[in-house]
């Protein structure tokens, strides 16, 4: 008789034989006190029951464990997972990318002042939507709208929750089902993939593309115009430069070739600059009531850029279009809360005092760290935080603006550049992003980078603290 080959034991059977059953892991739980109601409890329990009983199908479980050890790291596991989703998801981190306004890092630092009105406006009631002196309801838009026009020299205002809403929304309002002309050397991208043409389509215009990459002229516009025109629109290329063989239109005859049409012209321009950067030693950018008092219709610009608010859309322009955009429907959908007209109300008072920007507003005042204080903080930081296995130099480099603002200029600006015998410089800043507060550097030439452009002199004993901890 031919024999009959017995079966080999399969070590994974043995081992899912032995994971122990979500009641008894809840009932070794109980004990403890998790601050978790038993109902999530539950589902995070068989979550990670079922991933350990997955790990062990794939092979990436050790053979043969016995119970106990199952039982063990499952609570482990389950402690640690509530431990990760009780954790705020949103944290502070110390920027030291040297990127002033970091898309990714939350943009513009908010000013102390603004956070303290905020706190008393999230603590208690306010008045959103309710005039005082008649009790009747009010307008949320007369929050700002007044102290925008004060510095803007505009004749009326409305904000909505970001400038893509605000380039989506005036087009929406005043050039519905018409045509736009606008130069196909700007046709811009923003973050996150967001392409002007697209926010056109969405606005429900027609795009009419005039010129070429590199030049448009004002016959190219005046050709295009129709009967069918609604506006015309022109964008700062904020975030990149056509450099060489170019030409582009000035703004005035935009405003006279749309004034003889008696077309209202939108100027979207991008990041927001209420404040000349040239009185810094910066390179110019647009600078908001400049175009309004040359007669540009409609404007709209970024809050949370270089004007150092929160993330909103500033839309400013004549009395007449301005009515009309606040009367689209629309408007209802992009509307801001009462965090970003109060954080915007009081960042926007700070401008009554142009001269003490430098040391009110975050933006300004690290545009305005001289290099000699910030290598003195390097030079600290490198003496406190000297380790045997550390190697650190102080090394000057340069910052950038971010977020599409000012793209040519290398801000001048100082690092620390860290190497260690014991991690490497990836390790480095896998440890630093990870820590309490997580700090956000960069790799350059094998080396961990700390640009201090962007670190405050507070934030330095936080930096020395975490590389002693390495």
């Amino acid at each position: 008789m031919p024999k009959i080959k017995a079966k080999r034991p399969n070590p994974k059977s043995n081992s899912l034989k032995e994971i122990p059953s979500v009641q008894d892991i809840l009932l070794s739980l109980s004990q403890k006190k998790l601050k978790i109601d038993d109902e999530y409890l539950k589902v995070l329990v068989q979550k990670v029951v079922q991933d350990f009983r997955e790990k062990i199908l794939s092979g990436a479980a050790s053979e043969n464990l016995s119970k106990q050890n199952i039982t063990d790291e499952i609570l482990e596991r389950t402690i640690a997972e509530i431990d990760r989703i009780r954790s705020y998801r949103l944290k502070r981190v110390i920027n030291a990318t040297g990127i002033i306004l970091h898309t990714n890092l939350g943009r513009s630092p908010i000013a102390s002042q603004a956070v303290k009105h905020l706190s008393d406006i999230l603590e208690n009631y306010c008045n959103l939507e309710i005039d005082l002196v008649t009790g009747k309801r009010g307008d949320r838009i007369n929050i700002v709208e007044e102290i925008i026009c004060l510095i803007t020299g505009a004749e009326g205002a409305v904000v909505v929750n970001n400038n893509a809403g605000a380039v989506l929304l005036t087009l929406y309002s005043l050039c519905h089902k018409k045509e736009v002309p606008v130069s196909r050397g700007e046709l811009v991208e923003i973050g996150g993939s967001f392409r002007m043409p697209e926010v056109m389509k969405a606005g429900g215009v027609k795009m009419v593309e005039v010129g070429t990459t590199n030049k448009t002229h004002l016959k190219d516009y005046a050709d295009r115009i129709t009967p069918k025109t609604g506006g015309i629109l022109k964008v700062h290329t904020s975030n990149y430069k056509i450099m060489g063989f170019t030409s582009s239109v000035p703004i005035d005859e935009l405003i006279q070739l749309a004034g003889e049409n008696q077309i209202p012209l939108i100027y979207d321009m991008g990041s927001g600059v209420i404040e000349d950067l040239r009185k810094w030693g910066y390179s110019r950018e647009p600078v908001a009531r400049e175009y309004i008092k040359a007669g540009v219709d409609i404007v709209t610009f970024s809050a949370d850029k270089v004007l150092g608010g929160p993330q909103a859309g500033i839309i400013i322009g004549k009395k007449k279009y301005i009515e009309k955009i606040k009367k689209n429907h629309l408007l209802r959908a992009l509307r801001c809360d009462k965090v970003t007209y109060a954080l915007l109300d009081a960042t926007l008072r700070l401008y009554f005092q142009p001269k003490e920007l430098k040391k009110s507003l975050p933006v300004a005042q690290i545009l305005n760290t001289p290099m000699d204080e910030l290598r003195g903080r390097g030079t600290g930081l490198i003496s406190r935080a000297s380790k045997r296995h550390l190697h650190m130099n102080l090394i000057d480099t340069y910052s950038q603006m971010g977020s599409g603002a000012l793209p040519l200029e290398k801000i001048p600006s100082v690092a620390v550049a860290v190497r260690s015998n014991k991690f490497t410089v990836t390790e480095i800043a896998k440890k630093m992003r990870i820590g309490t507060p997580p700090i956000v550097g960069y790799i350059e030439n094998e080396w961990f980078m700390l640009n201090l452009r962007t670190v405050r002199k507070d934030e330095i004993p936080i930096i020395v603290t975490a590389l002693k901890a390495l």
